[in-house]
């Protein structure tokens, strides 16, 4: 049994990429966040104000729905939380994960992708969808190109 998980929203499959690099590097369990419906191209267009995406960023209280919940979060001690930045903070399904779990007294450390952002205001945006013995770290935002070594140095330093 793994003390630790990789869990990861991707919408275009280079979070994916990372989280499958990084579950490899912290020799953790991987766990995919699937929307009950999936995004298509035109879902992710955000340059459509009207597109999915779009309407669901602009209402902080959006919460997809899931494809499934039954993810038994009390086997981890520690879960690394990837997604990519959208609107300088985490896709709104990220906190549709966060609060169909119970992450009392766990460790969670952020990482991202993006093509140019940083973290923005997604650990504070997080914070509000967790007990407050939780731990939310901001960890890092990775490249789609970072390498399973380059991972496990990061690893060592947090």
């Amino acid at each position: 049994m793994s003390k630790t998980l990789v869990a990861y929203f991707s919408a275009s499959g280079t979070t994916a990429s990372v989280a499958g690099k990084l579950a490899q590097a912290a020799n953790a369990d991987l766990h995919e966040i699937t929307p009950a419906i999936p995004y298509t191209s035109a879902d992710l267009n955000w340059m459509d104000k009207c597109s999915r995406s779009s309407i669901e960023m602009n209402d902080c209280g959006s919460r997809p729905a899931l494809a499934e919940t039954d993810l038994d979060v009390g086997r981890y001690n520690t879960v690394f939380l990837g997604f990519p930045i959208w609107w300088y903070i985490a896709p709104t399904i990220v906190n549709s994960f966060l609060e169909s779990h119970d992450f009392s007294g766990k460790k969670i450390v952020l990482f991202a992708t993006s093509g140019g952002s940083g973290f923005g205001h997604a650990v504070n945006y997080l914070r509000t969808s967790v007990e407050k013995s939780t731990t939310i770290t901001e960890g890092k935002v990775f490249l789609s190109n970072v390498t399973e070594k380059d991972l496990k140095c990061w690893i060592k330093k947090i």
